[in-house]
């Protein structure tokens, strides 16, 4: 049999912890931008997202030299750049008009599609713990989203493309990251965004007060130290091994939406919280080995 690549477990802790802290700043992101689309429209939003990740770059620029930005892999940055920037105008749209822990639930429903594109494009191995962590998930947010007739509208047609998308862009940056360090990878993501999202702004372009401007740069400095963790973990395990770990941002979500508009949870909620956690215990390598008899790593 093929020998795949599989994660000590010292690096898939490192890579689980990289991801919820990259799921925690992304959740906290999600509340600036729901605050600002009350008055900021969304080509707006997706266009300061990306700008503000340039600012990031420039000193990293002067200190490292252009030598920081040479890469052979143009031509990945590129696709990871357009369905990423595609992703994010659904996503952003879908904070703008649903309830945040629902605008959640379909950006981070991704690892549902990780393994198989992993395994399309990588050639990562499927295990039985990496689907039943994908199922166990996606009945979860089943539970916390309490689906409705409103998964049959436009928005959720958006919001599942959107998810669909960034779960290409993830294993994107998987494959990215066996030759390119994270930093170089966010800075072709934002200066190929920054230009795309540029050409929809510029209709919509007027002054903002400082409330909304405060809103944007914290939205767009949040996304992008965010991307940074998410980066690094997918350069420590494989996308389909450490992609459940996502899930956890709804729960993130459902704290924000108590302390900011006063959401609590329900029974169907809590149940949906532990069965998401425990899809997040799947990911650990020692837990797989004890349900399925399968090593930690090859």
């Amino acid at each position: 049999m093929q020998n795949v690549y599989s994660a000590p477990p010292s690096q898939v802790g490192k890579a689980l912890l990289c991801l919820m802290t990259s799921a925690l700043l992304f959740s906290i992101m999600g509340v600036c931008i729901r605050f600002a689309s009350h008055t900021v429209d969304n080509p707006t939003i997706v266009f300061f997202r990306n700008a503000v990740g340039l600012f990031i770059f420039i000193p990293m620029l002067f200190k490292q030299g252009m030598g920081f930005i040479k890469t052979n892999k143009l031509w990945m940055h590129t696709w990871r750049s357009v369905v990423g920037l595609a992703a994010m105008y659904g996503f952003f749209y879908a904070i703008a008009n649903l309830k945040l822990s629902n605008a959640m639930v379909f950006s981070y429903s991704s690892p549902i599609f990780i393994p198989l594109i992993a395994w399309l494009f990588l050639k990562e191995k499927i295990t039985a713990s990496m689907i039943l962590a994908a199922v166990l998930g996606l009945i979860g947010v089943l539970f916390v989203a309490k689906p409705d007739q409103g998964l049959l509208n436009t928005l959720s047609f958006i919001g599942l493309g959107a998810c669909f998308l960034s779960a290409m862009a993830f294993v994107t940056v998987r494959a990215l990251t066996n030759t390119e360090p994270p930093e170089r990878i966010v800075f072709y993501f934002c200066i190929f965004g920054t230009l795309i999202s540029s050409i929809p702004m510029f209709w919509h372009w007027r002054i903002f007060n400082w409330h909304e401007l405060s809103l944007l740069i914290a939205a767009g400095l949040l996304a992008n130290i965010s991307q940074l963790f998410m980066s690094y973990a997918y350069s420590l395990a494989p996308a389909g091994q450490i992609g459940p770990m996502n899930y956890i941002a709804i729960v993130f979500a459902g704290i924000w939406g108590f302390i900011f508009w006063h959401e609590l949870p329900d029974f169907f909620t809590i149940i949906g919280i532990m069965i998401i956690l425990f899809a997040i215990l799947l990911c650990n390598p020692y837990i797989q080995k004890k349900l399925f008899g399968q090593p930690p790593h090859s």
